[in-house]
């Protein structure tokens, strides 16, 4: 592990300059779960949420929430993003929906926070949207999995138990 970009000499805070940098393709990918009582998820699936399509509100909110990353972390740089991706895949097993979000652009630094807002926004809309329902769901297991591109080289995570 390196050190602290975001701090100067002093130890104070501080955004990264990042123009020196080389551009270069980056790709991040992020996962989440949202767990809930199985008659949650039956709701859910039947499409019969009372706020209406949990998928499309999820997959939705992630993606505008990646583009606005820059305006919620403190010192993110504001990315030109060329794509973001956010997929929901029900788990009767967990009882929930699993997440996945994907981010890309080429640029000078990464997009590993935009992917990461991205699946925790939209598992915050799904809990928005079955609240009503399930007051007891459960946002678990937000993480980094993957992420390509840079000085850093790249990084994948090793395969964990699932929770």
């Amino acid at each position: 592990m390196g050190g602290l970009t975001h701090l100067n000499e002093a130890g104070e805070a501080h955004m990264v300059d990042v123009s020196a940098k080389p551009r270069s393709v980056r790709l991040a990918v992020a996962t989440g779960c949202v767990a809930m009582a199985p008659e949650t998820l039956a709701l859910c699936l039947k499409g019969q949420a009372k706020k209406g399509d949990v998928f499309a509100a999820a997959r939705i909110a992630g993606i505008m929430a990646a583009k606005r990353t820059s305006e919620l972390i403190p010192l993110c740089h504001p990315l030109n993003l060329s794509k973001i991706e956010v997929e929901i895949e029900a788990d009767p097993a967990l009882p929930g929906l699993r997440l996945r979000a994907a981010a890309r652009t080429v640029g000078e630094t990464g997009v590993e926070m935009e992917a990461l807002t991205a699946v925790c926004v939209a598992c915050l809309t799904i809990y928005d949207m079955l609240k009503a329902a399930d007051r007891a769901m459960r946002i678990e297991s937000v993480l980094l999995v993957e992420k390509t591109g840079g000085e850093s080289g790249d990084y994948r995570r090793v395969a964990q138990a699932e929770t």
